[in-house]
């Protein structure tokens, strides 16, 4: 009798090589786009946090072949968490269109913060978590 939920010898199919006795396993296949996605600024960072820091879940999320997925998921959302930051935050902080005008380095400048800001936010609630 076969318990439901066990994996049993039957159910996989092996390759002999010299004499020894190789599982056929094979990696499922990605949806497109994933990958692009998984190799972002958000993601490689992400990945380097789980490596060091996270080697449990790191495991786990390669063992289980949703790696990738998880890394294009923190990718895409934090992207667009800075789009949606980034002019909230500049609106509070007066980086209108009519600074741009008057004194250009000057927004620059308070761009630059803005932004810079926003990814250390980013970073520190979706990355390194």
């Amino acid at each position: 009798m076969i318990q439901k939920g066990v994996l049993t010898m039957d159910a996989l199919t092996y390759t002999e090589v010299n004499g020894y006795r190789i599982p056929d396993l094979t990696v499922p296949e990605e949806p497109d786009g994933i990958t692009e996605l998984a190799d972002g600024r958000f993601a490689r960072k992400r990945r380097a946090y789980l490596q060091n820091h996270r080697p449990g879940l790191f495991t786990d999320l390669l063992t289980t072949c949703t790696l990738n997925q998880h890394l294009a998921e923190i990718e895409q959302t934090a992207r667009s968490r800075i789009e949606q930051m980034v002019p909230q935050m500049a609106a509070a902080q007066g980086a209108t269109e009519d600074l741009k005008e008057s004194d250009q380095m000057r927004w620059v400048g308070l761009m630059n913060n803005i932004r810079q800001a926003a990814e250390e936010v980013i970073l520190n609630e979706l990355v390194y978590s």
